[in-house]
């Protein structure tokens, strides 16, 4: 639907009566901050599952998966973008990986992938996992591509360019690092990356709402539409092809099937402790943290909390991931608007 019609539904929604937080405690006051984002208008919809000590203590959707259709978010249902938690998927893959013998952190990307084009040093996976290889970050409208590439076809956008700095030498956060962690995974194992994530991470963990984005709209029951805040309302956002990206910020998923994942991170379920142990572990450039493991951020939070997990941002998505190992607390948030600008207020669990 066009955007004029989508900002004349913004304008004619229902609108939700914004909530007082006088006299509210804990996850009720929490449940009204987020529900005031919708009421505000400052964002589309949102999913929101929070566990501590492994109960559901918040669960909800807030306003609406589609603004056109009016159809409410459902935490167990609707699927949305998750952006940059992709990368969580793809760090637990790889600890899989690595427990099952099939790579090796520390051996030459080359062994793996020998036709990507060689460059003046060498970098492993680990160096890629970490953000610490070199590869460069996205350029002009990269961000955006709407073209069909496979993993391997993504290669192209970037391959023949010189790596920004000596590997292990600097920190550049991008998604490039994983679109060629991916490619090496299903060299090395001889598996299409999607099919060894479904098989080894997402059906152990019975996340049955978590999908590749090469699958259209109509194929994925409950799948949000996707928009981008505009000073007149929220308009569709521009159509993108996310596949070949798959690994660093292309799955889709439910709020709910994310909180799975950081139970397993909590449990140890998926692979074995020192493992998991390497993969959320912050890396060090210089003898300093860079603050990100293996496709997790770890790090503290405004209290002084530690947690492991990721932000993420894409064409139409916004999502928070946090586990929180000394809490056993886990937070998962959805949101299907580019960045919204409210990372402030979701944070507020933090003060709970």
């Amino acid at each position: 639907m066009g955007t004029i019609q989508t900002f004349f539904n913004n304008l004619f929604n229902s609108r939700s009566k914004i909530k007082s937080l006088d006299n509210l405690q804990g996850f009720r006051k929490y449940d009204a901050i987020l529900h005031n984002l919708v009421a505000e208008k400052k964002v589309p919809g949102m999913a929101v599952t929070i566990l501590k000590d492994g109960q559901i203590v918040l669960e909800k959707g807030y306003g609406y998966a589609s603004l056109e259709e009016k159809i409410k978010v459902n935490p167990k249902k609707t699927v949305f973008r998750i952006a940059s938690i992709s990368k969580c998927i793809t760090g637990m893959a790889l600890a899989k990986m690595v427990e099952e013998g099939i790579v090796d952190l520390d051996t030459s990307f080359y062994n793996y992938v020998p036709y990507y084009p060689k460059k003046k040093n060498d970098f492993t996976l680990r160096l890629l996992a970490g953000h610490t290889a070199g590869i460069r970050g996205y350029r002009g409208k990269e961000y955006a591509l709407n073209k069909p590439y496979s993993i391997k076809d993504g290669i192209e956008v970037f391959k023949d360019d010189p790596l920004v700095f000596e590997p292990g030498n600097g920190y550049l956060y991008n998604s490039f690092d994983f679109v060629l962690l991916s490619l090496a995974m299903q060299e090395a194992s001889g598996v299409p990356f999607e099919k060894y994530v479904k098989e080894k991470v997402l059906d152990p963990l019975g996340m049955t709402t978590t999908f590749p984005p090469k699958l259209t709209q109509e194929e994925i029951e409950n799948f949000t539409e996707n928009y981008t805040k505009t000073r007149i309302g929220f308009q569709n956002a521009l159509p993108v092809n996310n596949y070949y990206k798959l690994a660093g910020g292309g799955y889709l998923s439910t709020s709910n099937d994310i909180s799975k994942l950081g139970q397993a991170i909590l449990e140890g379920k998926l692979v074995k402790p020192e493992i998991l142990k390497e993969i959320v572990t912050s890396q060090t450039v210089n003898g300093k943290p860079t603050y990100y493991g293996l496709g997790f951020q770890v790090s503290q939070d405004n209290t002084g909390r530690d947690f492991v997990g990721h932000i993420g941002n894409s064409v139409g998505a916004y999502s928070n991931f946090f586990v929180y190992p000394t809490e056993k607390m886990i937070v998962s948030i959805l949101i299907n608007c580019t960045d919204p600008k409210v990372q402030e207020s979701l944070e507020g669990f933090q003060s709970l």
